[in-house]
């Protein structure tokens, strides 16, 4: 056929040979092109396919953080109220601890004080040693149970007061008054020395003889009784003074005013008037009463006793004493006001 020879004539042709081989070349480029095309084409989609992915996840992420980041916020806003209110309790706690401590430490300072001011009033008025170290001992007990440092110069104080009213010697001034009310409580039973009688002697029964008469044997019992009626008795002091009944009882009162004035010389710690009195007690003991007598017997060993006690010693003041405690109750009473 024509056509095909044409066709044929031209492919014979170089120029038409190369213009065919170069379409060709184009058409592959042309298809590679449009098949990598196609691959970034869909590169791109599954890329934009995972971005879409993980925004949606990503969303979702900071969606689930920001409802966590609300419930933390919630929950730090509760353990701040309860911090809060936690914090104001103490403060409140706090508060009633200083109060009940500040009123205990005043409580305790007014119970010291007041055993403070009772052995002061012991020895001052009685000087009963015994009772003043009693009432400082249990001040000291108080302190020391506290074990708070500012009552430390306190309690020095106290327990040097405590030994020295231990180093007084003799110094028992209520046990010495209680002999001395003895004695005057005795007065008024201790017999006189007027009074006195001799002692008895038992008479023996006489035998009777045998193949007496009833007039022997009643001459002998006029004799016996006739013997009865004179004794002589040794006296070893003076002719003891008679006194009438009036006399007596004033002689009593008197014994009774030296003894007490003795008993006040010795709260006085007046030595020379306490053992003028209590020897003039002695002397009329031993002048007007029955010294064989056990009452006044033992009425003159107390007084004995008495007279050789000194009671010339000097007791401690407690005023050094008083004075710091009446201070430390004082500032502590100014802290609490200023808190």
């Amino acid at each position: 056929m024509p056509a095909d020879r044409g066709l044929r004539a031209a492919l014979r042709q170089p120029a038409v040979r190369a213009a065919l081989v170069c379409l060709a070349i184009a058409t592959a480029l042309w298809a590679d092109a449009r098949w990598e095309l196609a691959t970034l084409r869909q590169d791109l989609a599954r890329r934009l396919a995972e971005g879409d992915t993980a925004a949606r996840d990503a969303r979702a992420q900071a969606r689930q953080a920001g409802e966590q980041l609300v419930a933390q916020q919630a929950k730090i806003a509760v353990l701040e109220s309860r911090l809060a209110e936690t914090q104001s309790q103490a403060v409140a706690l706090e508060a009633m601890y200083q109060e009940l401590s500040s009123s205990r430490d005043e409580r305790l300072l007014a119970e010291v004080e007041q055993a403070v001011v009772i052995a002061m009033q012991q020895l001052q008025y009685s000087g009963n040693v015994e009772a003043a170290l009693i009432a400082l001992q249990g001040a000291e007990a108080r302190l020391a149970r506290s074990a708070q440092a500012q009552f430390l110069p306190a309690r020095k104080l106290i327990a040097r007061d405590i030994e020295r009213l231990k180093g007084i010697p003799g110094a028992n001034i209520g046990g010495l008054s209680l002999k001395i009310e003895s004695v005057v409580a005795a007065v008024d039973g201790l017999p006189l020395a007027y009074e006195q009688r001799p002692a008895a002697v038992a008479a023996k029964p006489a035998a009777r003889p045998a193949g007496k008469d009833f007039w022997g044997e009643l001459g002998a019992d006029l004799w016996r009784e006739f013997r009865q009626l004179v004794r002589i008795e040794r006296i070893d002091h003076g002719d003891p003074a008679l006194l009438a009944p009036a006399q007596s009882y004033f002689l009593r009162e008197n014994l009774k005013l030296r003894l007490l004035n003795a008993r006040l010389a010795l709260l006085q710690r007046d030595a020379r008037v306490f053992r003028e009195e209590i020897r003039q007690a002695r002397q009329q003991l031993e002048r007007y009463f029955d010294v064989r007598a056990k009452p006044v017997q033992a009425a003159q060993a107390t007084l004995g006793t008495l007279a050789a006690t000194d009671v010339s010693f000097d007791l401690p003041g407690l005023a050094e004493t008083l004075a710091a405690l009446r201070n430390l109750k004082l500032a502590h009473e100014r802290r609490g006001g200023a808190r």
